[in-house]
């Protein structure tokens, strides 16, 4: 497994933790109130629940498996997978502080910051996705 899906899912699993921590206070506080300002963390909840664990779960085991390309770099330029994984990271960051920021446009940093991330993603694996080859390939295998 390579080491920048290894990072991917690791981060994954501490979001997950997070993510699970945050759901349970709500829910004992829902059936037992014990602090109303737990309600805080809903939003911290729903963003590590759903980029922080899901997506980066999904983008490091896409990493992993997306078909290899031929040549030196058989994962393509790991440099947009890489900023990918500081960028998307970097705004969950911001976007757990937001509710407790007095920023007003935290929110929308760490929501830049993360599409930033994922499209950086998306550039550095695109070429494994579709090879330029392949429809060359299929069209010689159907004449012959």
């Amino acid at each position: 497994m390579p080491r920048l899906s290894r990072y991917f899912i690791r981060a994954s699993l501490i979001y997950l933790l997070l993510g699970l921590t945050a759901g349970a206070l709500i829910l004992a506080n829902k059936g037992l109130p014990f602090a109303p300002l737990v309600w805080v963390l809903l939003p911290l909840h729903i963003e590590t629940m759903f980029v922080g664990w899901m997506s980066q779960l999904a983008l490091g085991v896409a990493f992993w498996i997306l078909p290899r390309l031929t040549g030196d770099a058989p994962r393509g330029n790991e440099r947009w997978s890489w900023a990918a994984l500081v960028l998307i990271n970097l705004g969950l960051i911001v976007a757990m502080a937001a509710p407790f920021s007095q920023w007003p446009w935290s929110s929308t940093l760490a929501r830049s910051l993360e599409a930033v991330g994922f499209i950086a993603f998306v550039l550095g694996n695109w070429r494994r996705i579709y090879s330029p080859t392949f429809g060359l390939q299929t069209l010689r295998r159907n004449q012959g």
